[in-house]
């Protein structure tokens, strides 16, 4: 069922499984007052919801901001998940080497800074992802 779309994300909560599919944006300067207010829009869902798994596909993500706006955008992301009561989240990786590198190079920022009240990991395909999440 979709809880939410707009221009920036889409919110898919599978109720059987209790994942929640977020199909990540693409970073760009000018939306990310947009992408800050959606992630707003994507912990409240997840609450509303109890949410205990979260899927985001950022295979097709384009990253068009410095490193410094894409780790922020990260940051907040991880901080408002963790105000939420997912135990899991299984990151898809994306198909451009440098965009996924500037991912990995976040979340080990972000390891390196906070604990994580969840499980994290990186996925190359979606079938893995979801086994793993069902586990």
């Amino acid at each position: 069922m979709i809880l939410f779309e707009n221009g920036v994300i889409k919110l898919e909560y599978l109720p059987a499984s209790d994942i929640l599919e977020l199909a990540y944006p693409d970073l760009h300067e000018f939306i990310l007052p947009e992408i800050k207010n959606s992630v707003d829009v994507l912990v409240g869902n997840a609450i509303n919801y109890d949410v205990k798994k979260v899927l985001p596909d950022s295979s097709r993500t384009l990253v068009e901001v410095n490193d410094e706006k894409s780790r922020e955008t990260t940051v907040y992301l991880i901080e408002g998940l963790m105000k939420t009561r997912i135990s899991k989240l299984a990151k898809l990786q994306s198909g451009n080497s440098v965009v996924e590198i500037t991912a990995q190079n976040n979340i080990s920022h972000v390891l390196q800074s906070m604990p994580l009240t969840f499980d994290l990991r990186s996925f190359s395909n979606k079938a893995d992802a979801l086994k793993w999440l069902e586990g």
